[in-house]
């Protein structure tokens, strides 16, 4: 295949794949993320890459996030929520921390593809996008790209959209986002 036709697919797929995202689910996601005192993420490999771009835009959001084991990272408490990337919700770390995050009464956020995962029983809320991953369910949006590309794109750009919302629903401006920006650069 040609450039041409090689974009035109990966942006379709992720067309479809976002189209399959549960929006009301979303608007739960936002409300979690407008009442949380801290936000920490958790991901791995690529995902976690997707993650760490979603909490820097979470800061210039002024929001307080962080990702699991970072130098900076503060204790988690009730009042906090845990994000957990993980397509198959299968992945040994990510749960391993969601767990311990529930024992410390936080709420737990799955952004993945399996509702039937090992993290279905602790979590307060799953954000599905319906992407093939390495478990091939038969519900799973198919995909040409390798391995699990289509969900770490649309992370991604799931990411993004809720900035973009959360941005509306606290009218900020965006010129003012840059006083949340690095400056040290």
């Amino acid at each position: 295949m040609n450039y041409e036709t090689t974009r035109n697919l990966v942006i379709r797929e992720c067309t479809i794949a976002l189209s399959k995202v549960n929006g009301h689910k979303v608007d739960e996601f936002i409300t979690m993320l407008l009442q949380a005192d801290k936000i920490f993420l958790i991901g791995v490999g690529r995902v976690k890459l997707e993650l760490e771009a979603f909490a820097k835009r979470l800061v210039h959001l002024g929001f307080k996030a962080c990702m699991v084991g970072d130098i900076t990272e503060p204790a988690m408490t009730d009042k906090d929520i845990l994000i957990v990337g993980s397509g198959s919700g299968e992945s040994v770390v990510p749960v391993a921390i969601a767990k311990k995050a529930k024992g410390f009464g936080g709420k737990i956020i799955h952004i993945g593809s399996n509702p039937q995962s090992n993290l279905s029983p602790i979590t307060d809320l799953m954000v599905r996008i319906p992407v093939q991953t390495k478990l091939y369910l038969k519900d799973e949006i198919a995909s040409r790209q390798p391995m699990s590309s289509l969900f770490e794109q649309s992370l991604l750009l799931l990411c993004d959209i809720v900035a973009v919302m959360i941005m509306d629903e606290r009218h900020i401006e965006l010129k003012k986002l840059w006083n949340y920006h690095a400056n040290l650069e």
